[in-house]
């Protein structure tokens, strides 16, 4: 074969670099967006926060004719069906928009159009100044935890014990879990005692009774049953006592199967020496240590504010989830007095435009779609979760003009605040079911009615799940056993047998 040349002519979509960048902070959280602009800031001189520096306030000159990028934290009203004469105060200003495709609308846009995001001021932060806080002067302590291990430690330097059973106790502790139970055969610590001390088994049996006597109560058990027998010993004598000892030495079965008949006449008693014995058993803990473990305290900002005003409820951006950028005005000086100096510092300067503009972008869309939601579960606001629609994120694309995935993004750990409380914006979108009249009903409205069903129940006749399905099909609510019994299940109610009570 001779070696010859061919054209050929193809498309394909091509991901520019603000493009990729404008995806991968859409689908951040606010803490990974905040962690990622900390990133780029400490690689990029050309970028930098708002309010840092206060030699740096003001307008920076990058280029001549650039103006400032307008506000992300306006406010949108989302208008009532019923409109005083007075909701023109209110109208909407305009949003970017962003097209299913937009490859192709980052690729019409020029570089001096993306130059326009010299600074970005956001309407609450201008109204709070610079960043600093009254509070700054007050620094933030965090106490110092105690650990379970140096807890139990503390009091056995207290006990009067020779070197030997000091060390079989702390042997006992260390070997304990963090809810403070001991999983761990006693013949498996053997092996990790000295040869040379010859001690024996009934040796640590005695030092694991010293260590059961240790505050919380609870503390070394082998097992759920042990565990519940300390600390009801723990207790002040009384017949409420007595019963609670002999249902945990041996009747917890019958308990956690609700066959109160059985124990009435194991133990000789009556329903309510009964219900005081198994009130008093729910209220001990299973996992006495598990009170000294340390507690990882996990943090939302919402993305997104809705109050309830006179004519409707408005949906805006917190000012506090958005970042306040601006271009460093000295080396913005710098680029512009030594123009083409620097190769580096105008790609720098190039990508810090980018970044401002796609934060920017990432809060319109967060709004648009925030937006969107709350006008299309609106009652939801109004009467709370039996008033649920259903709803879809192809729904919301088609509205908005977006890609399903886009909108998938959006709604992905960004978190909406509202009068009923902090809901994450993929809490709106859910599954339906058929109703008899033909219409949907929202898999959440049927959970919270399932819920407010099983609240009103008799505790002596609980529903089961056919009787709560019967009780939504007389309120037009289609819905088959097993689809109750999977609901239910996901709000974490027992079943019939297990909320029967005495």
């Amino acid at each position: 074969m001779k070696p010859s040349l061919q054209l050929r002519l193809s498309q394909q979509l091509a991901l520019t670099p603000q493009l990729q960048q404008s995806i991968k902070l859409l689908q951040l959280s606010t803490l990974e967006l905040n962690q990622e602009i900390e990133r780029i800031l400490l690689e990029n001189p050309m970028l930098e926060r708002e309010g840092g520096d206060e030699e740096s306030d003001g307008p920076v000159p990058v280029e001549a004719g650039e103006a400032s990028v307008a506000t992300a934290g306006e406010e949108y009203r989302i208008e009532s069906s019923a409109s005083s004469s007075g909701d023109e105060d209110f109208e909407s200003p305009s949003v970017t928009d962003m097209p299913d495709n937009i490859g192709e609308a980052y690729d019409s846009v020029s570089d001096d159009d993306i130059g326009e995001a010299a600074e970005w001021r956001t309407e609450g932060a201008s109204r709070n100044g610079g960043g600093d806080d009254d509070d700054s002067d007050f620094q933030e302590f965090q106490a110092a935890a105690t650990s379970l291990r140096d807890h139990l430690l503390g009091q056995v330097a207290l006990m009067p014990l020779v070197d030997r059973d000091r060390a079989l106790v702390q042997l006992i502790i260390e070997a304990l879990d963090d809810d403070g139970l001991l999983l761990q055969d006693l013949e498996e610590l053997l092996p990790l005692i000295p040869a040379e001390w010859e001690v024996e088994l009934d040796e640590l049996n005695i030092a694991l009774h010293q260590v059961q006597n240790l505050d919380p109560a609870g503390i070394g058990a082998r097992n759920l049953q042990e565990c519940l027998l300390l600390q009801i010993r723990a207790l002040p004598e009384s017949a409420t006592r007595d019963h609670a000892m002999l249902i945990a030495d041996g009747n917890l079965e019958l308990l956690a199967a609700r066959d109160f008949a059985r124990l009435k006449r194991r133990l000789g008693c009556n329903d309510d020496a009964l219900r005081a014995a198994q009130e008093l058993i729910c209220h001990l803990n299973p996992r006495p240590g598990a009170q000294f473990a340390p507690m990882e305290t996990r943090y939302v900002i919402p993305d997104v504010v809705v109050r309830k005003q006179r004519s409707g409820w408005t949906v805006s951006l917190n000012p506090e989830a958005m970042p306040r950028l601006r271009i460093h005005r000295v080396y913005a000086d710098i680029l512009q007095q030594n123009r083409g100096v620097s190769s580096s510092l105008s790609g720098q300067l190039q990508e810090a435009k980018w970044l401002i503009k796609n934060v920017q972008q990432r809060f319109d869309t967060i709004l648009r779609v925030s937006q969107a939601i709350v006008e299309r579960q609106r009652q939801f606001f109004d009467h709370g979760e039996v008033a649920m629609r259903p709803l879809t994120l192809r729904e919301i694309a088609e509205e908005l003009e977006l890609h399903e995935s886009t909108v998938s993004r959006v709604t992905t750990q960004k978190y909406m605040a509202s009068p009923r409380g902090v809901f994450e914006l993929k809490y709106f979108f859910g599954s339906h079911v058929s109703t008899d009249t033909g219409g949907a009903c929202s898999a959440t409205a049927i959970r919270a009615l399932i819920r407010q069903l099983v609240a009103a129940e008799d505790g002596k006749k609980p529903l089961s799940d056919a009787r709560i399905a019967e009780l939504l099909g007389q309120q037009g609510i289609v819905v088959a056993r097993r689809t109750i019994a999977k609901y239910r299940e996901s709000l974490n109610i027992p079943p019939v047998s297990q909320r029967k009570s005495i």
